[in-house]
């Protein structure tokens, strides 16, 4: 039986290793991306030639209307939504009395009203079904705050706290929610503070350097594969916040 899973921002990093993993493990993929075409279609071509079924996506999540006509596709074209995993994110860092109202929405508006829109999406659905899956991605920073990430970590936080909520409320539906952390990993969004931070970061991390995106996957794939877990937020930093 065919099974659909829905990736955003999954054209590059953290959401590019996520659809391979799943791809791999038997699941038709949606890459979901907002700019970057050539890289989710290179990824898509890449995934098809492993036998993988993958079609790609442009949406922004923050635009509802972009949300529901995604996933309507995602049902014709691949099935009903069973999994989702809301990935998609920007982030920016900025004294908190530098911020804009404007950067302070947009930040909102992707990292959790998107959570928001590609939840309510597909549930209908999974409520159905009495079956499903939600695993959301947070950030350690979204359990610790972190100077000049006062946006970022705000919102999330905010989705720490829709994992475990949401989760409560949908088990009895069957219907599972999770979340990772990841920790600093070797993606392109850490490559803007620079190496000498990058490096610093890593002296400080006990494992001794940056986690890779493929780390991250494999324990959303554990979630997924696990069918007795839910409400769980599991942090992939390498030891980094003990």
């Amino acid at each position: 039986m065919r099974r659909a899973a829905l990736v955003t921002g999954s054209s590059r990093g953290i959401g590019a290793a996520i659809a391979a993993a799943l791809s791999e493990a038997g699941w038709a993929v949606c890459v979901n991306y907002i700019e970057r075409a050539d890289k989710a279609e290179e990824l898509a071509a890449r995934l098809r030639e492993r036998g993988g079924e993958v079609i790609t996506c442009q949406a922004d999540v923050a635009d509802r209307a972009a949300v529901d006509a995604m996933v309507a596709r995602v049902e014709a074209e691949l099935g009903p939504v069973s999994l989702l995993v809301n990935n998609a994110g920007v982030a920016k860092q900025q004294q908190f009395q530098d911020i804009d109202p404007a950067t302070w929405q947009r930040l909102f508006a992707v990292n959790v009203n998107g959570c928001f829109h590609c939840s309510q999406a597909v549930l209908p659905h999974m409520l159905h079904e009495h079956a499903g899956q939600i695993v959301n991605v947070s950030s350690i920073w979204g359990s610790h705050g972190a100077s000049c990430e006062a946006a970022y970590s705000a919102t999330k936080h905010a989705i720490i706290g829709l994992t475990r909520s949401l989760s409560a409320e949908l088990a009895p539906s069957g219907i599972r929610v999770n979340c990772v952390a990841p920790g600093v990993i070797d993606t392109d969004m850490v490559q803007v503070l620079g190496r000498e931070t990058l490096e610093g970061l890593a002296g400080e991390i006990p494992l001794g350097r940056l986690g890779r995106p493929e780390e991250v996957a494999r324990m959303v794939l554990a979630l997924v594969e696990n069918p007795y877990v839910t409400g769980q937020v599991i942090t992939v930093d390498g030891g980094f916040v003990i």
